[in-house]
């Protein structure tokens, strides 16, 4: 028996163009684009992650899940942002789900941004030259199958 499991899966989603915002804003744009957020959705800890990551990529250096929690909640408090979805747990799923899109690398238990490369570099490498044209492949199989079928 086959399962419906995906061997690999991305939502994009277009939005306006970017005009006078915030980075927070930005990268809350960007993981909306990318499916890592839903539309309306308050628990918006990812982002706060993301910034994180970025931080560290420019310095090189790796974070821990614990060292991305503090961060995140430091940074949270400073902006009087909810500080819900803090916990470990939810920390490290939003990892796993950030390095299932291709955008992290683990290291002994310390992430960063893959290879520190900058977001648009992973974007565009990884996502749109590798994960995409995959999928988009795949899909004509099954459609070529389809037709195959009549």
């Amino acid at each position: 028996m086959v399962k419906d499991i995906p061997l690999s899966e991305i939502t994009l989603r277009r939005y306006e163009k970017p005009y006078d915002s915030s980075k927070r804003e930005l990268v809350r744009k960007v993981c909306l684009s990318l499916g890592l957020l839903q539309p309306g959705d308050s628990r918006d800890i990812i982002v706060d992650m993301i910034l994180i990551l970025e931080e560290s990529r420019k310095n090189k250096i790796w974070l821990s899940s614990i060292e991305i929690r503090n961060k995140v909640q430091s940074s949270r408090k400073e902006t009087s942002q909810d500080e819900k979805g803090l916990a470990e747990s939810n920390i490290r799923r939003q990892l796993k789900r950030l390095r299932d899109s291709l955008l992290l690398d683990k290291q002994e238990n310390k992430y960063r941004l893959s290879e520190f490369a900058p977001l648009s570099e992973i974007f565009q490498n990884k996502i749109e030259k590798f994960l995409v044209p995959q999928i988009i492949e795949r899909t004509k199989e099954y459609l070529q199958k389809l037709e195959s079928t009549n």
